[in-house]
């Protein structure tokens, strides 16, 4: 008997199973290569971070060089500096998710999510991770946070190599992985910047079972639909490859032609960060890695862009699919003069998560594996002992189902006759019955998951939110304001000390806070910029409606701010002022929201002008930029004035 034991277990390990009594599909994965794959998965993504972030950006318009292996370049001091592996954001990310299943259970909400960017996410954040952490200061939740009316990044990169936490703990699962994955996705992101995601989510949870590098693309493919432009993205690279099997500069550059293009959705900003560009020459370093662990590395990194990013998705893919023995030591060992015992001497810094303590890689692929364990059980499988070894039993068709939440909606701002939106989420669709207990405004209702309609009638409206669902029952209080007659139409004359050219001024008052406009650039942070208006006759005003336009990454904001009035012959503070929501006058960029709009209330006046002034901000520029300078500004992208 005890020779067939061997047998047995291989069989039980690589096919799954139909259980007729309960009618789902199981597979058997051992306990030890789960924990060796996730811990392999952590060192591969590490080393992808740390070794790409020496190439990201570095080759934008043409492919790196084919000169095999490129090496850590200047991120061997930061390893020597930290005496092991350090933070950033491929991997801080899903530090924080884990600390968040750890606190409170395998499936957090949004609300408790939120609460983690809050908390956490002080810096170092770009793009769409950017903005919806600056939403959800300003009272938003996801997923109104990553809605692309709300997201004006929606589409960058963000997504993809934040979430790939939520496969490596449903290992098979691969609808459940999905699915949990999009929901993190949607934080920061929207539409068909979350394909990636879900594809990479499919490759990873597969990964644990499925080993061909062709056919795990071709899973996160079918993670997708049809017609979806990732979908397509990928099946074009995979001819790119077909076709120049031997040449991948010339195909890495038609990939480029095809996906690296600016249009009307990202024509503000930089098209170098664009999911599906990102997302399709990471395939691409898959196709042409083959499962090598160091050629889909240097790949990764030769194929340009955001290249670290691809790098460390890609080689914690590889970590997965063939285990920890796979990677190269000296990947794990870069630095010749150290005697570390353990891959990156087992030491992760955090150096950009605040309140996130060091770990130990060790510890942080334990960890994980007991959120996998509790997720594993949680859906009906189990922890079984064959042949004397244990093995996960893994309901292959596990679903993740959204946690019961109601969003909460900070106050509100909208005009007659211009339409207004706002979704209502609470993870469960048709489940949830929604209604309004309170007056809406008229020409506004609760319709199809959102508030949604074209105000009628000014006003201040109360009201509150109520989700029933058959085990419970959420509501929320909302507040809408309904403004008219904005009077900076009826202005005769624009004024500004930053901006002097009259046609661009117009952009104020256009009614698209995306007409941004950047203010003089100042070489001191001394002279405040200031924006507003004049008429003839005299006006009552008691609010205005600024929107911060779009910033620079290194200047662009106010450091001070205040509304001033003209009081016969001179200019006066205006008395009880008050700004919703916050405005961040801290002179850093990194919680600076793109496209916000502060509603500003103070004492009613009677005046011929009125103006918004502050101190500009800017900050030293980093070592790509230096040679620009220290330059002061402030941006604006609407004004208006009741």
């Amino acid at each position: 008997m005890k020779k067939l034991i061997p047998i047995l277990c291989f069989i039980v390990v690589c096919f799954s199973c139909h259980d007729r009594s309960e009618g789902t599909y199981y597979q058997y994965l051992l306990v030890e290569d789960y924990n060796d794959a996730v811990y392999a998965s952590w060192i591969g993504q590490i080393i992808g971070n740390t070794y790409g972030l020496g190439y990201e950006f570095k080759y934008i318009d043409e492919a790196g060089p084919d000169s095999f292996p490129y090496g850590y370049d200047f991120t061997l001091e930061d390893l020597r500096r930290h005496d092991g592996a350090f933070s950033d954001d491929d991997t801080d990310i899903e530090y924080m998710y884990l600390t968040q299943m750890e606190k409170h259970g395998i499936e957090p909400s949004y609300y408790q999510l939120t609460e983690a960017w809050k908390g956490h996410v002080k810096e170092r954040i770009w793009f769409a991770n950017r903005m919806a952490v600056t939403l959800m200061h300003a009272g938003h939740y996801p997923p109104v946070t990553g809605d692309k009316s709300f997201n004006s990044e929606w589409f960058q990169i963000d997504p993809q190599l934040v979430n790939e936490i939520w496969a490596i703990t449903a290992p098979g699962m691969i609808d459940y992985a999905v699915a949990k994955s999009e929901y993190a996705a949607r934080i920061t992101s929207d539409d068909f910047g979350l394909e990636p995601t879900l594809h990479y989510a499919a490759m990873f949870s597969a990964a644990f079972f499925e080993k061909n590098i062709n056919e795990l693309i071709k899973i996160g493919n079918k993670a997708l639909t049809p017609d979806s432009r990732f979908a397509h993205a990928v099946e074009y690279v995979r001819q790119q490859h077909a076709l120049y099997p031997d040449n991948w500069q010339l195909a890495r550059q038609n990939v480029c032609d095809k996906y690296y293009v600016v249009e009307d959705y990202n024509r503000h900003s930089w098209a170098a960060v664009d999911a599906t560009l990102n997302g399709a020459l990471g395939i691409m370093a898959l196709l042409y890695g083959q499962g090598d662990f160091q050629q889909t590395l240097d790949y990764a990194c030769a194929f340009g862009m955001d290249a670290d990013n691809q790098a460390a998705t890609m080689c914690g893919l590889l970590g997965v699919v063939n285990g920890f023995e796979s990677i190269p030591k000296e990947l794990m060992y870069p630095l010749n003069e150290v005697n570390w015992e353990q891959p990156f001497n087992d030491s992760y810094k955090m150096i950009t998560r605040e309140g996130l303590t060091d770990a130990k890689i060790s510890e942080l692929a334990a960890r994980t594996v007991r959120q996998g364990e509790r997720i594993i059980l949680a859906q009906g499988g189990e922890k079984v002992e064959i042949g004397g070894k244990l093995y996960y039993k893994i309901p292959l068709e596990a679903n993740f189902v959204a946690p019961f939440e109601l969003n909460p909606i900070p106050q509100m701002s909208a005009r007659i006759g211009q339409p207004f939106a706002y979704p209502i989420h609470t993870g469960r669709g048709e489940e949830v019955a929604l209604s309004v207990e309170g007056e809406l405004p008229l020409g506004i209702s609760l319709t199809k998951g959102q508030l949604s309609g074209t105000p009628e009638i000014e006003g201040l409206y109360h009201f509150k939110i109520v989700a029933r669902h058959p085990e419970e029952e959420k509501s929320i209080d909302v507040t809408i304001r309904v403004f008219s007659n904005n009077k900076a139409h009826t202005a005769n004359e624009i004024i500004s000390n930053s901006i002097f050219n009259v046609d661009d001024m117009e952009q104020m008052r256009d009614g698209n806070p995306k007409t941004s406009l950047m203010g003089r650039r100042q070489s001191e942070q001394k002279s405040p910029d200031y924006y507003g208006y004049k008429w003839d006759e005299l006006q009552t005003v008691s609010s205005l409606i600024y929107n911060n336009g779009k910033p620079s990454e290194f200047y662009g904001w106010f450091t001070s701010f205040d509304v001033q009035f003209w009081a016969v012959d001179h200019w006066e503070n205006v008395n009880g002022l008050s700004i919703a929501p916050k405005m961040n006058l801290d002179n850093t960029q990194w919680l600076k929201p793109v496209y916000q709009s502060y509603t500003i209330d103070f004492n009613p006046i009677e005046t011929t002008a009125i103006r918004v002034i502050g101190i500009p901000g800017g900050i030293e520029k980093d070592a790509n930029n230096a040679h620009l300078g220290l330059e002061f500004a402030t941006s604006i992208g609407e004004l208006e004035v009741y």
